[in-house]
């Protein structure tokens, strides 16, 4: 089952939001029970967590392969994630840029990485498990999609209250050209200790993309206009353009139906990276991908944070 984020979610006023409302308090009992309840913070080992509230698009993945390219100069370590049929993507992209782990449940990733004699393991997502804590957590946002309307699911795009920042480390917000100010006033509110990092994207293969061609663009990913927006700050010519749901897994069909349309439109195909290591191997020679480096500021800040909790 994909999962396609409902436009109502951010949606400032939305009368099926509020139709929703009174189903979000069964979220906020569950997550009043989860975060009283004692969770296991294995002492043979030291675990991050980089993850979210806001449901799609909040850059987790790159901010874990960031994350681990820097803590692999220092310590011996794994990114890993909870095996989920539907996410094939992430895994892929993290299989092929660090060296990774995974399992049915991630106190078996803990228990795996332990016997392995990994000291440190990072976790793409997963701050909501019932089960295990980690030494650092992170929470990623996107000041595009801010918090949406601000609602619980189902309501809104929220797992979370923002009152539960308080209970992690830092905030990294993926701000691009704008300035993540709103959120960051939003964020101390309800947490005055937690500290705010910001990061944004660079195209790191441009010299491939020809930008005198029109591109047919096509994604399955949380935030489709964060990648329409990156083309458009690049001046890369849009062509035509086709949105799937988060994760989506392409079909011969899809591709073959993706081509002609860019045939068509006179176009080139363009993809972003997680859609490309999901594509037929024999489709990938007629479609080019949007390579992103994740850059984040005051990065030493960051990872002095983090050396204290995993030394």
């Amino acid at each position: 089952m994909y999962f396609k984020k409902p436009k109502f979610w951010d949606e400032k006023f939305s009368l099926i939001s509020y139709l929703l409302w009174p189903l979000t308090f069964l979220l906020k009992i569950n997550n009043f029970f989860r975060h009283h309840k004692k969770k296991a913070l294995s002492n043979k080992i030291k675990t991050i967590c980089i993850g979210n509230i806001y449901i799609g698009g909040t850059g987790k993945t790159p901010s874990t392969i960031k994350i681990y390219d820097l803590i692999k100069k220092i310590k011996t370590v794994r990114t890993a994630k909870k095996y989920y049929s539907s996410q094939k993507d992430e895994e892929i992209l993290l299989r092929e840029k660090t060296k990774f782990l995974t399992a049915n449940n991630r106190k078996e990733i803990v228990k795996l990485a332990i016997k392995k004699k990994i000291e440190v393991v990072i976790f793409d997502d997963g701050l909501q498990d019932g089960q295990i804590d980690y030494n650092f957590k992170i929470v990623c946002f996107d000041a595009e999609t801010n918090i949406g309307n601000g609602f619980l699911i189902p309501a809104g795009p929220l797992r979370e209250n923002l009152d539960s920042l308080k209970k992690y480390d830092a905030v990294l917000i993926k701000c691009n050209d704008q300035g993540p100010h709103f959120l960051s006033k939003l964020i101390r509110k309800h947490s005055s200790k937690i500290k705010i990092f910001t990061s944004n994207y660079k195209v790191a293969n441009l010299d491939k993309i020809k930008r005198h061609n029109k591109y047919f663009i096509f994604s399955g990913i949380g935030n489709p206009n964060s990648f329409e927006k990156i083309l458009k700050e690049n001046k890369i010519k849009i062509g035509g353009k086709l949105i799937f749901p988060d994760h989506y897994s392409f079909t011969d069909k899809d591709i073959q139906n993706i081509i002609n349309k860019a045939k068509k439109d006179k176009a080139s195909v363009l993809t972003t990276e997680k859609d490309y290591v999901k594509i037929p191997k024999k489709y990938k020679k007629h479609i080019q991908y949007l390579k992103l480096k994740l850059i984040i500021h005051k990065q030493q800040e960051l990872m002095k944070l983090i050396k204290l909790k995993i030394k």
